[in-house]
């Protein structure tokens, strides 16, 4: 018990922060103020009369009557229940000293240090300090033991005096002094606890007639003695604070069992608000996960369709959709989850806090099932962006194929067109030798033209083929076309082969030749054909990845332009062919038509298309040079996003490291680890930025079609697991030592015990993955004392493993032990609780809670307890022991 000290002389009032019996400050300077004085006289007197009447006397003079100090012992021995010292009988003043000395003792030994109160100033009859030991007496045996909600001495008076005035709106009580003036707050206590004693709905405004109702009330009911007159608090601005209070403290005493009833109340009040607000987590976390595990069943069927589309467009809005949900969409849901498990833990921790049954909850609605759903809904992400890549690429290939094949188709038509009908032709059955001559030679160069495009025929189909084995989504259109350029060209090879028979008959009877004709056509044929070749490779569309594939075309490309002096060579000398043609007739006098009637291409063709292809030659080499220029581009994209990622990747990893060395660290307080822990998750959301940009240069590469990078190992994916990794890490590690923090708070753990249950589960965690197996956990309760047979430990893996999944958690280690070393509420306590609302009846009424409990706690019994069944029961009649088990999971309602 703490000592109060009490010094004089008296001071003119008791300042409220006083009110935990400290000590009294006396101001020597100050002179009793009269009106106070004389309140307190007669209440003092009248509280000492109410103590002395059971021992057959009284006082009348409060000075006067203990300076022999014979009273003063009889009135400790009365309020204490103890026998005093044998005290002097004499008249002398050394006898009176020795008493009152005797007395003062007796008040030292309850906890009261005594200061510059002597036995000599109370013999003297000094009132200031007779008043002061009568109002130290009073403190701590009336006033010091009073305690109402975990408040004590004058605060808990004061705070039942509130709580049992609040229904009254015309009564508020803030003091011991001007909240008492008007005698409504004395009725209302009354009232409260009496009904039948006062009318206080028909109370006028009328304060002294409501004091002396109050006061008269009181002495004849109630068996407290009248301590003041009315006149004597109404007469004075503010009366005396130690005169109420001791008036008031007889008021709290007489109506001491209805305060055991309100503690009841109190008690039940507080378990069902507790039970209220844990089934609202429990609700809370159904609705929460019914709409997270909603949300995965919609996200997972669109992560598993694979159907491709048809174009490049398409596919590139469904990678937009993607990043999209990447970035918006998953993220918010990342963070449910996380607080999903978190409120779990939390609610669970509060249960076993309140000696409730743990949280079961809907099937498929468990942690472990969200954490399976979150697994599925990560493998059908996983390979989805690669899909979708994947398929841009082959889209891509298809695109640029589709071209190849169109263009090539396209030059091969028109180089067929006519020349079925050409190869039908019967010209030669009216034509002249030299015509049939011509006729022969010019089906030659064709021949050597028709062989020339042999191998385009192959390309075309090799293309169209390809494109099938790549199911192009217009391939029915590419095999039509291929198939009828085929079917022509075989058409063509059998109508070339008919008329090569035909003109060989024919030139047998036709003998004239032109040579020279013949020579330049069977020159100017392949050379226009290696014209048209370069002029489609000159055109050619590509398509690459890489600086050296760009290389490689460069280096292709260079080695064409070197064999153009060679071709330069080979026109050269078909134009000479035509000259020469020009000079024969010049020199030798030939007349007439002189056109080659060989040839497949004029010397102006044969012109037009050279200079197409010296002007292509340039056009091919600034196209190169602009790949080569994006591809750079696309490097450098390469190696900013590998720079970035090779210092995020371990950046990541040594935090994940810190956090775990942090949540297991044995130096410190919990609070320490809270508090480093919150400056890492400080840190890593400050880290936040550096992951946003890495995103935008992953946007880049993306949208740069860039498939691959040779300078990092790591991918954009990594490091968005990696870091959603690290926020569910710190957050679960703080709600961790949060939840360690709560346990330990309300199981009065202190910090020496937490940090052995840490160092025992630490030692005994061999794989140091914060988790013990049933033998290694074994091993670890037979360490600290624990007396172990199958049975027993059997029934300690249900409450630690209750899932058994054959490893006991660091938390659950720590519930367990806190479990074994901590108090809690128990279903026998409640039962009593309400066993006193009842007036020991084994039911309870409605109206009985009603009366006890706030509306929404009293209605909350009434609907969850069920009817009584007991002899002697009432109709209403319910049954508190049944609801009380219930409460604690002991049997079923």
């Amino acid at each position: 018990m703490n000592q109060m000290e009490l010094s004089v002389p008296y001071d003119n009032g008791y300042e409220p922060e006083d009110y935990m019996l400290q000590e009294d400050e006396w101001d020597r300077d100050l002179l009793l103020d009269p009106a106070w004085e004389k309140q307190q006289r007669k209440t003092f007197t009248a509280w000492c009369n109410s103590h002395l009447r059971k021992a057959g006397t009284q006082i009348e003079n409060i000075e006067d009557d203990f300076r022999n100090g014979l009273k003063l012992m009889l009135l400790l021995e009365v309020i204490s229940g103890e026998r005093l010292p044998k005290p002097d009988r004499g008249k002398m003043r050394f006898h009176k000293i020795a008493n009152v000395n005797k007395a003062l003792d007796f008040i030292t030994s309850k906890g009261v240090k005594l200061v510059s109160i002597g036995a000599e100033e109370i013999v003297d009859g000094n009132v200031k300090m007779t008043l002061g030991m009568i109002w130290t007496i009073i403190l701590r045996f009336a006033i010091q033991d009073i305690s109402v909600e975990e408040t004590s001495a004058k605060e808990g008076l004061l705070l039942w005096c509130q709580r049992k005035t609040a229904p009254y709106r015309n009564v508020n009580v803030q003091n011991f002094h001007v909240s008492w003036k008007d005698g409504l707050a004395f009725c209302a206590l009354i009232h409260r606890h009496r009904p039948e004693l006062i009318d206080f709905q028909n109370l006028k405004d009328d304060p002294l007639g409501n004091l002396n109702l109050a006061f008269d009330i009181a002495e004849k009911h109630l068996d407290i003695p009248k301590m003041l007159d009315a006149e004597d608090i109404l007469s004075t601005p503010k009366p005396d604070e130690r005169a109420i209070m001791t008036y008031v403290s007889c008021f709290y005493h007489a109506f001491a069992g209805a305060e055991q009833a309100e503690t009841a109340a109190n008690r039940i009040c507080k378990i069902l608000g507790v039970n209220q607000e844990n089934e609202k987590l429990m609700e809370d976390y159904e609705r929460l996960a019914s709409e997270l595990l909603e949300w995965i069943r919609r996200t997972i069927p669109w992560l598993e369709n694979r159907a491709a589309e048809k174009t490049m467009i398409e596919m590139q809005r469904k990678l937009e959709d993607f990043r999209d949900y990447r970035r918006m969409h998953k993220p918010p849901k990342v963070q449910e989850k996380c607080q999903l498990e978190i409120s779990f833990n939390t609610l669970q921790t509060k249960l076993r806090i309140s000696n409730r049954p743990a949280f079961m909850p809907s099937e498929g609605k468990m942690v472990s099932d969200i954490t399976s759903a979150w697994q599925g809904l990560d493998q059908a992400e996983k390979g989805y962006e690669e899909w979708l890549l994947t398929e841009i690429r082959r889209l891509e290939r298809l695109d640029h194929l589709a071209e190849k094949f169109r263009q090539k188709a396209t030059n091969h038509e028109t180089w067929a067109s006519g020349k079925e009908e050409i190869l039908s032709r019967k010209d030669y059955e009216s034509a002249s030798l030299m015509e049939v001559r011509a006729l022969l030679r010019k089906h030659e160069a064709f021949e050597s033209d028709l062989s020339a495009h042999q191998d385009r025929v192959e390309q075309i189909a090799a293309i169209a083929q390809e494109l099938n084995e790549l199911d192009y989504h217009d391939v029915a259109s590419v095999n039509q076309r291929c198939q009828s350029i085929c079917d022509l060209w075989d058409q063509l090879g059998t109508l070339t082969q008919k008329r090569r028979e035909a003109l060989e008959r024919t030139e047998k009877l036709l003998e004239t030749v032109e040579q020279l004709f013949l020579e330049y056509a069977k020159r100017s044929a392949p050379f226009n054909n290696w014209m048209e070749g370069a002029m489609e490779d000159l055109q050619d569309m590509f398509i690459v990845h890489t600086i050296e594939e760009v290389q490689t075309l460069i280096a292709a490309h260079e080695q064409f332009k070197s064999t153009l002096p060679e071709a330069d060579a080979e026109r050269q000398a078909i134009l000479g062919i035509q000259q020469e043609v020009l000079k024969i007739s010049h020199s030798y006098g030939i007349h007439g038509d002189l056109t080659n009637p060989y040839r497949t291409i004029t010397t102006e063709e044969i012109a037009i298309k050279w200079d197409k292809v010296k002007k292509l030659v340039p056009q091919r080499d600034s196209a190169l040079q602009e790949e080569l220029a994006r591809q750079h581009g696309n490097e450098r994209l390469r190696r900013q996003f590998a720079a970035q990622a090779n210092l995020i990747g371990p950046w990541i990893q040594t935090r994940m490291e810190e956090i775990g060395r942090c949540s297991m660290a044995m130096e410190g307080t919990l609070e320490d680890q809270m508090t480093q822990l919150k400056q890492y998750e400080h840190v890593i959301v400050s880290y936040k930025q550096n992951i946003d940009k890495l995103e935008g240069d992953h946007q880049l590469i993306q949208e740069s079609l860039i498939f691959d990078n040779k300078h990092t190992n790591y991918t954009m994916e990594h490091i968005r697991v990696g870091w959603e990794l690290l926020l569910t890490t710190i957050a679960r590690t703080i709600n961790e030592i949060e939840t360690q923090i709560l346990t330990r708070d309300a199981k009065g753990i202190s910090q020496e015990q937490m940090n052995e249950f840490r160092s025992s589960f630490n030692h005994f965690d061999r794989k140091k993955n914060r988790a013990m197996d049933s033998d290694d956990f074994r091993a670890c309760l037979i360490s600290m004392g624990y007396d172990l047979g199958e049975v027993e430990f059997a029934r300690i893996m249900m409450l630690v493993d209750p899932n058994t999944s054959g490893v006991v958690s660091f938390q659950s280690f720590i519930d367990f032990m806190t479990r074994e070393t901590a108090d809690t509420d128990t279903a026998e306590q409640v039962i009593g609780s309400f066993r006193i609302l009842a007036a020991d009846k084994p039911y309870i009424l409605a109206d009985e809670l009603r009366r006890e409990l706030p509306p929404d706690q009293a209605e909350y019994c009434i609907s969850r307890m069920p009817p009584y069944s007991g002899p002697g029961a009432l109709p209403g009649a319910l049954d508190y022991t049944a609801f009380s088990t219930a409460l604690y999971g002991e049997s079923d309602l």
